[in-house]
């Protein structure tokens, strides 16, 4: 008796276009399409061309899954920031994802809300992707989360801080050697009033060593003075808490003559907070911030505050990576991009 021929079980509309679709539209073998996904300059550009259009017009989208199985690559990182809020690490994570991008590389994202517990559980997370690197905006983690980066053993580049014995590799700058700059200069404007403002979340170390910067400038000029500090502890960095810490400075220490914040955001609520007060900037109180947003050269009288290479940190970041996830050695794995003073008229 004649076996029946099993039948070839129909496609089901969902599972979308297969890589024989592919071949068959391009008219080349199904082994030239996969080497072309792999490594698309084995092909001649004929049949690149070919192969391109080929998934256009099938839709054809590659199984990763299966791809990453086998090369025990998964071609993604995981970059961790502290907040997706703010446009100056948005600018740092553009550059180093087009530096990725150009590598063949995908990035998955995480925000920590500066939150070192949250940061452990986002970091155990992505891990479980199996990213083949990270890039993290800050150098200084909790001993479980510093244990799980170990383990992975995969290239790790931290950011925006700059420590002397980072994970693997870091990108950053000095927190501290800016407000040196700010307080020179405020001195050199005859000012003696000065005085840090700042808000300083739990978790942001940023802050905190920016305000460690200041009170060692301070002493550093008067090394009998106290240095003034208006602080506002576990807040966010908003331009209303810069409005509320003009306020308590003038309460607080009504013959100061020049203010320091922690960050541009404070700065520019406490600016625009000085001139419904009728408060002459910087006749009468001269405003610094840091960090050089956007907002702070259109402020009127533009903002004085420290400039942050925020793009450069994302590019050289993503080149450090980069390099060690392809096995080679990067030039640097502590790079200082270093600051700039930025001298405008409210200081």
């Amino acid at each position: 008796m004649e076996k029946d021929t099993p039948k070839r079980r129909p496609r089901r509309k969902s599972e979308g276009a297969t890589m024989a679709d592919v071949a068959r539209a391009a008219d080349v073998s199904m082994q030239t399409v996969s080497r072309f996904l792999r490594s698309p300059d084995t092909v001649t550009e004929k049949t690149a061309e070919a192969i391109r259009a080929a998934i256009a017009s099938t839709h054809y989208v590659h199984n990763l899954a299966a791809s990453h199985l086998a090369s025990q690559r998964s071609r993604t990182v995981a970059a961790i920031i502290p907040t997706i809020s703010a446009s100056v690490f948005a600018d740092t994570i553009q550059s180093f994802s087009e530096v990725l991008d150009a590598g063949g590389y995908q990035i998955f994202l995480g925000a920590t809300n500066y939150d070192p517990v949250q940061e452990e559980k986002v970091i155990r997370g992505l891990l479980g992707r199996r990213p083949d690197g990270i890039f993290i905006i800050g150098a200084r983690h909790s001993r479980q989360t510093t244990a799980l980066l170990k383990r992975a053993a995969i290239p790790v580049v931290e950011g925006w801080d700059l420590v002397d014995h980072p994970l693997d590799g870091v990108v950053g700058f000095s927190n501290r050697q800016p407000m040196r700059s700010l307080v020179d200069h405020l001195v050199a404007m005859g000012r003696r009033g000065i005085v840090f403002c700042g808000a300083l979340a739990r978790g942001d170390v940023r802050a905190e060593e920016r305000r460690n910067g200041f009170v060692e400038a301070v002493k550093a000029i008067w090394p009998e003075a106290e240095p003034s500090l208006v602080v506002e502890q576990d807040q966010g960095a908003d331009m209303e808490a810069g409005a509320r810490l003009l306020a308590r400075a003038l309460r607080e220490r009504p013959d100061c003559d020049a203010l320091v914040f922690s960050s541009d955001i404070l700065a520019s609520g406490a600016l625009l907070a000085s001139q419904r007060l009728g408060i002459s900037v910087p006749e009468r109180l001269a405003i610094t911030g840091f960090g050089d947003f956007e907002l702070a050269r259109h402020l009127n009288p533009a903002l004085t505050t420290i400039r942050i290479p925020a793009s450069e940190i994302g590019r050289r970041a993503g080149e450090m990576l980069l390099a060690s996830m392809l096995g080679q050695t990067p030039a640097e794995k502590r790079v200082d991009v270093g600051f700039e003073l930025i001298l405008r008229q409210s200081a």
